[in-house]
């Protein structure tokens, strides 16, 4: 049976991440994953958190970092799984087969990418869905029209991560975008959609928190398509259209 990485990385997230943790470790196929978490020194009772819970984590190291992505690379760093995924703080597997159905997806397949589809959820409990991410069959048109899977659904050969390289540090917001447009855009890249919810996402990220990170997001969309020659202003106002359309599709899962 092969082996996925899961990574964490935390910041001052002690309300989120006892949940996460526990999203994790009741997964069916808990013996094939490597769980690892990144803190980046938080200030909170988030160490306590992650120190109380140690046996349910792999790996975990908290010292200071320069960023969200510079605390992703280092995940990259430490894992060894045939198959890498994040699974953010605010973040939660749809439910407890989500790995078991990856595993079964990836065992004896050509592929080397998986993804699926997300819902954003309410911030508490009772965790209503507010929007859904429904993904597609990869086509390579859909990357000029500002197209991208759900981050935390996708898991990456560890093969294929280690061609890719790292997130780009120079990026503040839009990194995980940058690195998807060099996942699809590698030739190399066969990648699997599977028509199935796979995370449960807090609404409240940092890219949309206030009106001034839309607008650096949005910025940093840009210059990723551009460095990576695959469009401009046509494909980012596409993009941003897009979500729109997620508040009024529901998750049918």
């Amino acid at each position: 049976m092969k082996k996925i990485t899961i990574i964490t990385v935390t910041y001052n997230c002690q309300h989120t991440i006892k949940e996460t943790i526990n999203s994790v470790n009741k997964q069916s196929a808990r013996e094939s994953i490597e769980y690892i978490i990144i803190d980046g020194q938080s200030t909170d009772n988030t160490l306590s958190i992650i120190k109380s819970n140690a046996s349910a984590i792999d790996h975990w190291i908290s010292e200071p970092d320069k960023g969200i992505y510079d605390a992703m690379n280092k995940g990259l760093e430490l894992a060894t799984g045939d198959w890498i995924g994040f699974l953010h703080a605010d973040d939660m597997f749809y439910n407890e087969f989500i790995i078991e159905s990856i595993l079964q997806q990836v065992e004896n397949t050509q592929y080397n990418a998986i993804y699926g589809n997300l819902n954003y959820i309410q911030e508490e409990p009772p965790y209503k869905t507010v929007r859904h991410w429904k993904s597609q069959n990869y086509s390579p048109k859909l990357l000029k029209r500002g197209w991208m899977p759900p981050h935390p659904t996708v898991y990456i050969k560890r093969d294929l991560i280690k061609s890719l390289g790292k997130f780009n540090t120079n990026f503040r917001i839009s990194a995980d975008y940058d690195y998807m447009l060099r996942l699809f855009s590698n030739e190399a890249t066969t990648s699997l959609f599977i028509d199935e919810t796979l995370v449960n996402m807090r609404l409240g990220g940092v890219s949309n928190n206030s009106i001034k990170n839309i607008i650096r997001k949005s910025k940093e969309d840009l210059r990723a398509l551009k460095n990576n020659n695959i469009g401009g202003i046509y494909a980012l106002f596409i993009k941003n259209f897009s979500k729109l359309i997620q508040f009024v599709t529901k998750d049918r899962s």
